[in-house]
């Protein structure tokens, strides 16, 4: 080996270490990139003679080394993912916070001012501007309702739309992958390391881990990609598509699927991390439960305000009528099923009846179906199980607040439906009511002492405690007529006994007894100089039962003092104009009444309440997951530049190393000067 051979060799190792150098620096900024180092072997030594020794030779490019730690590389993935999901998460769960507490776009101000309109009517009933008003807000609460309700279902418009976009980008990734992976089998195939195309996958591993949580497995140098519980993505060369695709169980919502051959799996459910992880999950734990809790509230102000609004009778004598739309409305009760796209062909669906709004939950549920008439609800999403039924059963058994009864064709055994019973509440929700003057402050009877009493006795005015079914327009019908038919009426005092004892009768107008449901007479005593309740039964025809039969309704009035015999009180219908505002204190005593919630032993919460209760649960969810945002940025950077600390370009490391390869360069070209110059001497010397 010849002296200049040696300085060859020394540059060849020099000027590859610079140009390697010169890529480093070059690549500084290049996402994913992970700094080379060039490694020599000393070259063969040759021996001298026997007993001599030996020569070196020079040296050996032997490998550009990829400084890689694929254990700082999975942290960086996996904190990524997280980071991510907290992003999406955050980002839209704020959007959702701001919208439900803030006084220009929620409900407690306009539920608030609603009641407080309310309580204008029952200061002066008579007052025509008050009820305009009141009107007015009735329909301003309603909007706002919708408004929200609009917002939420455009949220979950763009959630949609996120997840088509961001698997589309998946597949770009995935596919990505899949061609590096085949490209680096091939290069390494001559033993070879392509650095360049090991940090391209790594890079677009980690991109993947931004849009959904992935886990990578290395098998014979090709990397596999799972997401969720096991879910193939990239297996070597082969990558799965993703994509997105209206939910078997309900079309609005966008479930998240991979394609195997030709069977789609969905994996909305185990798909965790990134942005389509924060996305789901912001679905599953703000939105659609925020949704449900609205359209709740909402149902239940629906229904008890025209409950009560029909217990009372207008400015113009008429019994109340409903305020707002009926929760059970033929377009509503169609609207809160959905039947899954593999139920039986030709199979009909079911309508929810709401029975009891104070018993409402927020939750979704699912009905199985055994057979074509019984069947099991599981609550959605943990499946527990509500009950079970049949659509036989007469009357519809209730299953926390609303019952289930078929509409269209028979049902089979397996056939799935997904029931809402709260969903659409918010959206729904309309003023019907256009004429202020239909607005039922007053109670429907009203009582006046007889003008020839002589005695002390004091009464109060009657409560009519047999309410009208809203939703039962023939049950309504009979007690209204039995009411009207009823009255004029009157409590007539009977004789005093010597221990205060004084018995009374109830008389209609002609003078006759009141009966009750069984036919007998009405009465009773009180005792003078207390005050005495009385509930008065008063029996009528009820036309909903086949046959007809007899029941009765019941009014209550309290007797106090000391009438003398022959004192009446009268009891008739409270007449048309009337200052009485007794219906409408109790419309104001809703907003405080426990009619949300009170179901599975818990006493409920009020209107304002609920809504209450939403804002603080959204809120606290929107705050924790701007903390997890911070929280998993921390994580990622401390991630980030521990990777960095071994892979990651370091400018002053890169030009130190420059000037010793500068150095390294000009001493081997000195060595190939130097045997130069002694072959010349040499020649010269011949």
């Amino acid at each position: 080996m010849s002296l200049i051979s040696i300085g060859l060799s020394g540059i060849n190792a020099s000027s590859a270490a610079i140009n390697t150098i010169g890529n480093n620096t070059a690549n500084v900024d290049t996402a994913g990139y992970s700094r080379q180092q060039v490694l020599t072997t000393a070259s063969a030594q040759i021996a001298l003679g026997q007993g001599t020794g030996y020569i070196g030779t020079g040296t050996t490019l032997s490998d550009v080394r990829r400084i890689y730690n694929s254990y700082l590389d999975t942290q960086l993935q996996t904190t990524t993912a997280l980071s991510a999901d907290a992003v999406a998460y955050s980002g839209q769960a704020s959007k959702t916070d701001t919208l439900l507490s803030d006084s220009a776009t929620g409900i407690a101000t306009q539920l608030s001012d609603f009641f407080t309109k309310m309580q204008g009517i029952a200061t002066n009933a008579t007052q025509s501007s008050d009820r305009s008003s009141f009107l007015t807000q009735a329909n301003a609460l309603s909007a706002r309702f919708n408004s929200i309700a609009s917002q939420l279902s455009s949220q979950n418009d763009n959630v949609n739309a996120q997840l088509a976009n961001f698997t589309t980008q998946v597949n770009e990734l995935t596919n990505t992958v899949a061609s590096l992976n085949k490209q680096i089998t091939q290069a390494s195939a001559g033993n070879g390391t392509p650095n360049t195309l090991l940090d391209s996958r790594s890079e677009a591993v980690r991109q993947l881990n931004e849009l959904v949580g992935v886990k990578v497995s290395e098998n014979n140098g090709n990397y596999d990609v799972y997401t969720g519980t096991g879910q193939a993505l990239v297996s070597g060369s082969t990558a799965y598509k993703m994509s997105t695709a209206p939910s078997a169980a309900d079309p609005l919502q966008y479930n998240v699927q991979i394609a195997y051959g030709q069977t789609q799996t969905d994996v909305s459910s185990v798909v965790t991390g990134g942005s389509i992880g924060g996305l789901l999950r912001y679905r599953s734990d703000v939105l659609v439960p925020a949704a449900n809790e609205l359209g709740r509230t909402a149902m239940v102000l629906s229904d008890q305000v025209n409950s009560q609004m029909s217990q009372g009778i207008d400015s113009k004598g008429n019994f109340g009528s409903n305020l707002y739309s009926s929760i059970n409305g033929a377009d509503a009760i169609t609207q809160r099923s959905i039947g899954k796209t593999t139920n039986s062909a030709g199979s009909g669906n079911l309508d929810v009846t709401i029975g009891d709004t104070s018993k409402l939950t927020a939750d979704d549920y699912e009905v199985t179906f055994n057979d074509a008439s019984n069947f099991t609800v599981r609550r959605l999403p943990n499946g527990e199980s509500v009950g079970t039924g049949s659509l036989a059963d007469n009357p519809p058994k209730q299953f926390e607040g609303f019952s289930v009864s078929l509409n269209g064709n028979t049902l089979a055994a397996g056939d799935i439906f997904k029931v809402t019973p709260t969903r659409n509440g918010a959206s729904g929700i309309s003023v019907v009511l256009t004429d202020a003057k239909d607005i039922a402050a007053a109670a429907p009877l009203t009582a006046t002492a007889g003008t020839s009493n002589s005695g002390t006795g004091g009464f109060t005015q009657p409560v009519l405690n047999t309410k009208s079914d809203i939703y039962n327009s023939t049950q309504t019908a009979d007690l209204r007529n039995a009411v009207k038919n009823s009255t004029p009426m009157k409590v007539v005092m009977g004789a005093v006994s010597s221990t205060g004892v004084q018995s009374y009768t109830l008389l209609n107008a002609s003078g006759g007894a009141v009966l009750d449901q069984n036919g007998n007479a009405v009465g009773g005593s009180i005792i003078q100089g207390q005050s005495n309740k009385l509930k008065l039964s008063i029996g009528y025809t009820d036309t909903t039962t086949t046959p007809s039969s007899k029941t009765a309704f019941e009014l209550e009035m309290t007797i106090s003092g000391s009438p003398v015999a022959n004192d009446t009180f009268s009891i008739g219908m409270t007449g048309a104009g009337s200052s009485d505002n007794r219906n409408a204190l109790a419309v104001v005593g809703l907003q405080t009444a426990k009619t949300v919630g009170a179901t599975n032993g818990s006493v409920g919460t009020s209107l304002s309440g609920s809504y209450a209760d939403l804002v603080s649960v959204v809120g606290t969810l929107a705050s924790q997951g701007k903390n997890d945002v911070t929280a998993t940025a921390a994580v990622v950077g401390q991630a980030k530049a521990s990777r960095d600390s071994v892979s990651g370009v370091s400018l002053d490391e890169e030009a130190s190393n420059l000037i010793k390869y500068q150095q390294y360069y000009t001493a081997s070209s000195q060595i190939i000067k130097a045997a130069q110059t002694i072959f010349s001497t040499l020649i010269n010397s011949l």
